[in-house]
């Protein structure tokens, strides 16, 4: 059986101990010696970053430049300009010049996550620049020449946005060359403890999880992969009363996909400790919503919405615990 070993890819920790995730980071660490274009593909919150910084990190261009670039996070009017850059005065508000991400990556790697979300005529300039066409920048007069390894993720099925006209096929074979697949952690069980482990002591390293925990944890069939379990780990650290986090703590009841009252079951159990947890944060912050918002990493106005959703009025600020 693989062991646990930990690595560190730009600045993110990585804990593998499952075979399959030993299996790609060894796959990943063999094509990053390329040039080659890698897609990598798997479920939201399945760790495809890490294996694109991992690629990097492997790689002859490893002490060259990281540059990663959420492609769905860009609104569309600005995708061109924050690629490819701008002159000054190429469009109002453009008071200086700017290098684009292209230039930016120069001679080393650019990570383009959610590469489907790009609109066909983005796509069209993407293909030329990856083809080693020179572009401008928006407003030049100069072409510019770059040499980057491109690495994309998607966890859409683009060979289905292939045949449905929604993703250029000549663009989905230059950015595939090589695609490695990301398993959802429901497929590597053997991840689950040290990766649950280290976002405890990243959280709060007092805390320590029971064996029943743990044996909990590594049931649970995880819908949200490793951001999902990150997020429970948060959680626990706020629902529990001591140090060691127990199975009630966590108040998970194993759901199967195949078992519809027993998902239903568990949907309950996680909307009670939701619930439990949102205002065991309250009661830390006296009531503050704000400061309570704070503790759990999600906005005031989420804050908000899951109040009113528990009946409790978003005006009663300090009397809701």
């Amino acid at each position: 059986m693989p062991t646990q070993v930990t690595h560190t890819f730009l600045g993110m920790p990585a804990l593998v101990e499952s075979k399959p995730m030993h299996d790609l980071l060894s796959m990943a660490e063999r094509v990053a010696r390329t040039k080659v274009a890698v897609l990598i593909t798997g479920e939201t919150g399945s760790g495809k970053e890490l294996i694109a910084r991992a690629i990097h990190h492997y790689s002859p261009r490893n002490s060259k430049p990281w540059v990663d670039v959420n492609c769905a996070a860009l609104p569309e009017h600005l995708v061109e300009s924050e690629l490819f850059g701008y002159e000054r005065g190429a469009f109002s508000g453009a008071a200086t010049t700017k290098a684009g991400l292209f230039e930016l990556a120069n001679t080393g790697t650019l990570f383009l996550d959610e590469i489907g979300e790009l609109d066909p005529r983005m796509q069209v300039k993407l293909l030329r620049v990856l083809d080693g066409t020179p572009y401008y920048r928006l407003g030049g007069v100069r072409k510019i020449d770059v040499d980057v390894r491109i690495v994309s993720a998607t966890n859409l099925n683009l060979e289905e946005a292939v045949r449905t006209g929604r993703f250029r096929s000549d663009l989905y074979h230059r950015l595939s060359q090589i695609r490695l697949k990301v398993p959802p952690l429901r497929e590597r069980p053997d991840d689950v403890a040290g990766l649950a482990d280290l976002f405890l002591r990243q959280q709060d390293p007092r805390y320590c999880f029971s064996p029943e925990a743990i044996e909990a944890l590594r049931g649970k069939y995880w819908a949200g992969n490793v951001r999902e379990l990150r997020n429970l780990v948060s959680k626990s650290v706020i629902f529990a009363d001591g140090f060691c986090i127990g199975p009630e703590d966590l108040a998970i009841a194993v759901e199967s996909p195949g078992n519809a009252a027993e998902y239903q079951d568990s949907m309950v159990s996680l909307e009670r400790l939701e619930k439990q947890t949102i205002f065991k944060a309250l009661e830390q912050s006296s009531g503050h919503h704000q400061k309570a918002a704070d503790l759990l990493g999600i906005s005031r106005r989420t804050l908000s919405r899951r109040l009113k959703v528990y009946g409790t009025s978003e005006t009663q600020e300090t009397s809701v615990v």
